[in-house]
């Protein structure tokens, strides 16, 4: 307990947030039992040793955790280390002496985001970089395009995405002239992240890191708040993606999901000429507390409820929502089948929409450079990550461009070389990889607008189009299971069941193939999953979230459409051999199916 008293101490004495020292402060006296209950001091106790465990770990997905003090949350203290350590390591990968890095930095509307922002701008500059702040609370996809529109070396975007609102997250892109290949623009990949990681450990104190502008001003460093014209050039840019001659006629819900899209997506929409469209009100501006929603991912239960009730009022063809960075996208369709009235489509259908979308135009444009030449012009590529849908692969080939599998994350997904569209099921689409290298829920929220308004002058929906590609390539139906957990532990023992004693069967069907993720390969660098095909070619996939206390399974059953077959029984079977496989691979994971 000594250790754990004397390190906390220290903490206090270097932390340069009052708030958050004040915290440690009252934490400490509730554990060191001077005038508290043995109860009161055991869960302090508990509280204090959580958050000195360990240093917050810095990996591929930079920082994510929640807020508070100490070296296993977000808060200013962690977010001044890590800015140290990748200015560090920026410098290193620049040369010395070298041209000072340059770095843009963005930042949500979350709880600390606009602080941390900030002192990653002081440390920057102290250090004699140059330091881009964002103008405002912008979305996640301003800042990935603000790295390659500025030739940044590096973007930080401080943000938890669409995780709870105890939490923040701390995200590093490379760019410029530390990466120049097909990632340049990317959020990081090892081995970097290990040696930022490395470089972030070096750091002895929080006192030891300049941060004030005489130390810029020493250093030749600079900060600066950029104006409006970099969320022009954003706009501008992805307003583009609508072509020339596509019709506008379409009434559209949005909800940003109480995050910083809203704005900015409406806008969009309404420069590419979609004029009507209605915000749920009681979404629409950033609050950091999310009130309406239990968690502010469209993916979850009863996220859509006010955007349904919102396209009942006012006649809606099409829902889009965003996530509170913008940088996921969920589209939702009238059906009357169902008790709102409306289908929210899956990930992999809008990856599909998407990805036909680009396949057609991008084969298009092959055809058409091809005639201008005489020759040939080389295919793009279109890319998703091991979790999604197998039906893009499909597409690919009947447009004849070429297909890659990633590891998920659009960390991997975005630098594929000659990428024309990638996606992931967990509604992650990168639309322009040219402008923004990761997912961009503004982007596929303007493309998916366009793609509905133009079936929508014509008679036909976006659910027209999904049986079409059913009918080509087979219906491929996909569901997830996703298990949250209060223990982290059994997320380890639930993979390490599934390696000792793999399922033989699921859904009827013999397993025809395993893989461990974990182990590699030619094409795939090695991850915590696993991977099973049966002999019906059903496939599962297991793997615990980057970003979440979740296990999660992704599920796929193709079927065979015969010409002119009724989708509907297709359909039908394809859902219950998906709900088979659901209970078989929960069964031998020892996972209990949320209600």
């Amino acid at each position: 307990m000594s250790d754990l008293v004397a390190a906390t101490r220290a903490w206090i004495d270097d932390d340069p947030d009052p708030a958050t020292a004040d915290e440690l402060r009252e934490l400490l006296d509730h554990a060191l039992g001077d005038g508290f209950s043995t109860g009161e001091q055991r869960v302090a106790l508990a509280e204090l040793a959580d958050r000195f465990s360990g240093p917050l770990e810095f990996g591929t997905a930079g920082l994510r955790g929640a807020l508070g003090a100490g070296p296993h949350r977000m808060n200013r203290a962690v977010v001044i280390r890590a800015a140290a350590g990748l200015v560090h390591y920026l410098t290193d990968a620049l040369g010395s002496p070298g041209p000072a890095p340059r770095v843009v930095i963005g930042y949500d509307a979350r709880f600390g985001s606009s602080d941390f922002a900030a002192d990653t701008a002081d440390v920057v500059a102290a250090a004699g970089g140059h330091a881009y702040l964002l103008p405002a609370a912008l979305p996640t996809p301003v800042l990935a395009f603000a790295v390659r529109h500025l030739d940044a070396d590096a973007g930080v975007m401080v943000t938890a995405s669409h995780n709870p609102p105890q939490d923040n997250g701390y995200k590093v892109y490379l760019g410029g002239r530390v990466v120049t290949d097909a990632g340049q623009g990317a959020q990081i990949v090892p081995p970097a992240d290990a040696e930022i990681s490395a470089r972030i450990a070096l750091v002895p104190s929080v006192a030891s890191v300049p941060r004030s502008a005489a130390d810029a001003a020493a250093t030749g460093g600079s900060r600066e708040v950029l104006g409006s014209g970099i969320v022009d050039a954003y706009a501008a840019r992805a307003t583009a993606l609508v072509p020339d001659g596509v019709p506008r006629d379409l009434r559209i819900v949005l909800t940003p999901l109480h995050g910083v899209g809203g704005a900015l997506a409406g806008r969009v929409l309404a420069q590419a000429g979609f004029a009507d469209v209605t915000l749920v009100a009681e979404q629409a501006d950033p609050d950091p507390t999310f009130p309406t929603v239990a968690f502010p991912n469209p993916e979850e239960p009863g996220a859509l409820d006010l955007a349904f009730a919102t396209a009942a009022r006012v006649g809606a063809d099409l829902i889009i929502a965003n996530d509170p960075d913008a940088d996921r996208c969920s589209v939702a369709v009238p059906d009357v089948a169902t008790v709102t009235g409306w289908r929210q489509l899956t990930g992999d259908e809008v990856g599909a929409l998407l990805g036909e979308q680009a396949a057609a135009e991008a084969a298009g444009h092959v055809a058409a450079a091809g005639r201008a030449t005489g020759g040939a012009s080389g295919p793009g590529v279109l890319a998703s990550s091991i979790v999604s849908s197998r039906l893009l692969a499909a597409i690919a080939a009947h447009h004849g461009l070429a297909h890659r599998a990633t590891l998920t994350g659009f960390k991997w997904i975005s630098r594929v070389d000659g990428l024309v569209f990638g996606y992931e099921e967990a509604l992650g689409y990168c639309t322009d990889p040219a402008a923004v290298r990761d997912k961009d829920g503004i982007t596929a929220a303007v493309r998916i607008a366009a793609l509905a308004a133009d079936l929508h002058a014509h008679g036909r929906t976006l659910t027209d189009v999904l049986d079409d590609l059913a009918r080509r390539h087979g219906l491929h139906a996909t569901a997830p299971l996703s298990v949250r957990v209060e223990d982290p532990g059994l997320i380890a023992a639930a993979q390490d069941r599934l390696r000792k004693a793999p399922p033989t069967t699921l859904a009827g069907s013999a397993v025809a193939e395993v893989v461990d993720l974990a182990q590699g390969s030619a094409d795939l660098p090695p991850t915590d999953g696993l991977l099973y095909l049966t002999e019906a070619n059903d496939r599962v996939i297991v793997r615990p979230s980057g970003t979440e206390p979740k296990i999660k399974c992704y599920l796929e059953v193709i079927e065979t459409v015969a010409p002119g077959e009724d989708l509907g029984p297709v359909r039908a079977q394809a859902a219950s051999r998906l709900e088979l496989l659901k209970a078989d691979i929960a069964a031998a994971a020892g996972l209990v199916i949320p209600a």
